[in-house]
């Protein structure tokens, strides 16, 4: 229970420190790499096998890139065109790397949200080269090849050096449990510069209407309840859990990352404030699990 609520308090205070400390939008370019190193480390110990993928797998791929779209179209009846790709960008997003933790802690079926992370994971980075032209209205060979370029070396690079440092070290698959707390640490400082980022353009730019903050937020916040619902419903009676949770806890850092380099610090508080939503929801799952059991009552005998 204070694990799950603890780290919620520690993203809220990681938000509202950005909020008021937007000079540190100049320490942005660390982001990316504090991303890679973050996915290093998930990748370094991951493991997985063909056998662990179901066909419920193939329908989460399926929502997860209708929710992309789905994402897009209520932020243009909401807010027009920033709001339709800050939801973009929270629906697009893959199955995150710490689902497979949080479902653990719920005692379900950690190997089912393994293999969701790996298929979304990999299927998007491969897909959204293809698909960020169309959203973003200037389709040209030019920003396939940069988006392509960009993929390659936030998701790709850090899973084949893990992979490597795997084959030739395999006790380095050990590393990510002992450094949880680095990088739980880094994420806290990704999503504060982030809200430092997204804080100073606000800002500076006099023409974008302090409502769009509200309309975002709000967007976000239904597609992380229409993920969650809609996961729940893929599962069926035997992965319910797994599955909302594969669909509702993204990888909001991999397209947080892409809405800042093609996109705009206020577009990427889509994916920003689905952090928040998401993470409210798993503190309060690990808080109803963490609930001692009512004792059994006494016979009648």
């Amino acid at each position: 229970m204070f694990t799950g609520l603890a780290r919620t308090a520690a993203i809220v205070i990681a938000f509202l420190l950005g909020a008021l400390i937007p000079q540190a939008h100049a320490f942005s370019p660390a982001i990316q790499w504090l991303i890679m190193g973050m996915l290093f480390l998930v990748f370094l110990g991951t493991t997985w096998t063909r056998q662990t993928l179901q066909r419920s797998h193939a329908w989460l791929l399926a929502a997860n890139l209708l929710m992309g779209l789905l994402g897009y179209a209520l932020g243009h009846f909401v807010g027009g065109r920033d709001v339709a790709l800050a939801g973009f960008f929270a629906g697009i997003a893959p199955t995150a790397a710490a689902a497979p933790v949080i479902i653990s802690f719920m005692r379900r079926d950690v190997a089912y949200v393994t293999a969701s992370f790996i298929l979304t994971n990999l299927s998007i980075a491969a897909l959204l080269p293809f698909l960020l032209p169309a959203v973003l209205g200037s389709i040209d060979a030019t920003l396939f090849a940069r988006v392509a370029g960009s993929v390659a070396l936030l998701i790709f690079a850090p899973l084949l050096l893990a992979l490597a440092v795997r084959r030739i070290h395999p006790a380095a698959t050990q590393w990510p449990a002992r450094l949880r707390d680095v990088s739980f640490g880094a994420w806290m400082l990704t999503l504060f510069l982030v809200m430092a980022n997204a804080s100073h353009f606000v800002r500076t730019q006099s023409d974008a209407p302090r409502t769009i903050l509200v309309e975002i937020a709000l967007v976000s916040l239904a597609i992380c309840i229409a993920n969650f619902a809609l996961g729940r419903l893929i599962g069926g009676r035997h992965h319910a859990a797994e599955a909302s949770q594969s669909l509702g806890q993204k990888n909001t850092s991999f397209t947080l990352w892409i809405a800042l380099a093609y996109a705009s610090p206020l577009i990427a508080l889509g994916p920003a404030c689905y952090i928040l939503w998401h993470n409210l929801w798993n503190g309060w799952q690990l808080h109803r699990v963490s609930r001692p059991k009512p004792a059994p009552a006494p016979s009648q005998e």
